[in-house]
């Protein structure tokens, strides 16, 4: 099965460099421009169905995709970011001066990440791991997922691939999954991101 992983276009929390998680931020207008931009790259890509994060900045950028190619849009929410807790809102820098035991560590560690009040990585793991079973149980050539950068960190952790230090918000990622095992085809494409800004 080829999955095609989509991060979600930009927010102004994006832009801002604050953590999101289950805080439900639109698009902005430079998401929803990324989002026409990756519904275009995308067109001729086979894939028929589209599962998405049920937050609205993924469902947004699922349907714009959706819409281009007449795909159904499949929500399920566990493929909602990491409840970041009491990080919901902050940036990096304000983590940091509430927990300074974390510096060093980098904003995408996301491993590490255990906010209070919130999930951690084993946590997410568990449930990504439970839609990609049912994912590859029901036997799809190929399939869009639209989520956001936990969810695909988490993604490539479940099928044993190195990921990228971040993915861009808007970026492409296309892998196989096949015989148990999985392989990188391409690694957070943003040239699409160029036309767009």
């Amino acid at each position: 099965m080829k999955l095609t992983l989509v991060r979600h276009g930009p927010t102004e929390w994006n832009a801002l460099r604050r953590f999101q998680g289950r805080t439900d931020m639109p698009l902005s207008v430079r998401g929803r421009d990324a989002a026409r931009a990756i519904a275009e790259t995308l067109h001729s890509e086979p894939f028929d169905r589209i599962y998405s994060s049920d937050l609205v900045r993924a469902a947004e950028t699922a349907r714009i995709l959706g819409e281009s190619r007449g795909a159904d849009v499949t929500l399920d929410e566990r493929l909602r970011e990491f409840d970041f807790g009491h990080w919901e809102g902050l940036t990096w820098d304000e983590i940091i001066v509430a927990n300074p035991q974390l510096a060093g560590l980098g904003s995408t560690a996301v491993k590490l990440y255990a906010p209070e009040n919130g999930e951690s990585f084993s946590e997410v793991r568990v449930r990504v791991a439970s839609f990609l079973d049912d994912l590859t149980g029901q036997n799809r050539r190929a399939a869009a997922v639209v989520t956001h950068a936990g969810v695909l960190h988490s993604i490539f952790s479940v099928l044993g691939l190195a990921p990228p230090e971040r993915f861009t918000p808007g970026g492409i990622t296309r892998i196989a999954v096949e015989g148990g095992g999985a392989s990188v085809l391409s690694l957070d494409d943003r040239r699409h991101l160029d036309d767009a800004s």
